[in-house]
């Protein structure tokens, strides 16, 4: 079953270490099976209790999954082998698009609102205690989230998307339990669902967001939770539609206990409506972050949701850090209200190169998706080829397998350091490295 390799401890931990040492040295492969609990207990002359502890600390760190009869196996991406590390370099005097960073020009100075913001600080101290979310940031978020149909529910503030994320899942869900995410999705959170010891389950995209015939699939299959990005979808710039709305939210008041996600990462540089899921389950939280329109290093985002699911959150926030710095959400708040960002002329500045981008391939016969946000998802039956081919014509781009997770190849490209100018060249360098794809849908 294990090959050459034998496992070996007499403690808990002991034994849960050795694995994953194994699994971090390609020792034990993805998928590979684990002996039985009882069976690797008479092996090491150890209580079965000793090997199910062991096994449970294996699973909460995301290095092998178990499905009850079927015994426990390593997981197919475990935690250890990131989707970070699925990188390219951009060849020297080449170009990086690859990144998914938003265009340095269209970012606002922070040294004014960081000066705002201190001096504010000087007069009124933070002192622990104090109530971890700045009215002030409270009251504009919660009148542009009316303005927006986000239902009325209690607000917080977290280090960025990715950390409310992980919260909320952390806080409603147990190891095991299943995550339905879209396919192509954002990295990084398909990274961080196996690390918290969750399955996930893909749900296949379109232009217009997750499809409503595979969202009711994962949750009939028992999905516990769904995440959804409203717009500027990460990598293929979907965004969710009026129409596609309505026939998610029906699937969803089909299953009411279903933990609904929603990720508003684009707001401030998509002009696109939006479109809310919230309001259909008994569980929910809208997130939306700062780092797109106003700068990555701003690790803050406005949560909104229902009274147990933030109660949830604010409660593991103080065991941890307590709160997000107060100076940080002043600092936000300084450049949200007065108007450091000019909204409208960020997502044109966005929509212009990528439309170019988009209709240039397309005439040039390739299929590319890119409706809102700074990326073009191109769909290739060669990933590594593609990639491979456009690092030679010197355009470093994102592989695909970074984003998926039963999809097709893709490739994703991030047009924030474009000039109209390079659309051309840029095109034509995708059009020699791939062949045409007809598929309007990614998964």
């Amino acid at each position: 079953m294990l090959g050459e390799y034998r496992i070996q401890g007499r403690g808990a931990a002991e034994i849960a270490a050795g694995v994953e040492r194994a699994v971090g040295a390609g020792e034990l492969e993805p998928g590979q099976p684990l002996p039985p609990m009882r069976e690797l207990a008479g092996r090491l002359g150890v209580n079965p209790n000793t090997v199910a502890a062991a096994y449970r600390i294996l699973r909460d760190r995301g290095v092998i999954e178990t499905a009850g009869r079927r015994g426990s196996r390593v997981r197919p991406r475990p935690a250890t082998t990131g989707r970070e590390e699925l990188r390219v370099e951009a060849p020297a005097g080449g170009r990086d698009l690859s990144t998914g960073n938003p265009d340095p020009a269209l970012l606002p100075r922070l040294a004014p609102a960081l000066a705002v913001a201190a001096e504010e600080g000087d007069r009124r101290p933070v002192r622990y205690g104090d109530d971890p979310v700045d009215d002030g940031l409270a009251r504009v978020a919660r009148a542009e989230l009316d303005e927006d149909g986000v239902p009325q529910g209690p607000l917080t503030v977290t280090s960025g998307s990715l950390d409310a994320i992980e919260r909320l899942l952390t806080a409603h869900l147990k190891p095991g339990d299943t995550v339905a995410v879209e396919d192509p999705g954002w990295g990084s959170l398909l990274d961080l669902v196996p690390a918290l010891g969750l399955r996930a389950v893909p749900v296949a995209m379109d232009d217009d967001g997750p499809c409503p015939g595979e969202l009711r699939r994962a949750l009939e299959a028992g999905a516990r939770a769904l995440i959804v990005t409203d717009r500027a979808q990460n990598p293929t710039g979907a965004s969710v539609t009026a129409t596609r709305a309505r026939a998610l939210r029906a699937v969803l008041r089909e299953h009411p206990q279903t933990l609904l996600i929603e990720d508003d990462h684009g707001h401030g540089i998509v002009d696109l409506p939006l479109h809310p899921l919230a309001g259909v389950t008994r569980h929910w939280a809208f997130v939306r972050s700062a780092a797109k329109a106003y700068g990555p290093d701003l690790r803050l985002a406005v949560l909104a949701g229902d009274p147990v699911t933030v109660d949830l959150l604010r409660g593991r926030q103080r065991l941890g850090p307590g709160w997000v710095s107060r100076l940080l959400q002043r600092t936000v708040l300084h450049l949200w209200t007065e108007g450091a960002v000019d909204r409208a002329a960020v997502a044109a500045s966005y929509g212009t190169r990528r439309d170019a981008l988009v209709d240039a391939l397309a005439d040039r016969g390739v299929t590319a998706h890119g409706r809102s946000g700074m990326n073009v998802w191109v769909p290739v039956p060669d990933e590594t080829g593609a990639v491979a081919r456009l690092l030679q014509g010197g355009w470093a781009v994102a592989p695909g397998a970074r984003f998926r997770l039963a999809s097709p190849p893709g490739v994703r490209i991030t047009i924030s350091p474009l000039a109209m100018a390079d659309i051309g060249p840029l095109a034509d360098a995708v059009a020699r490295a791939v062949r045409p794809s007809p598929a309007r849908v990614y998964g």
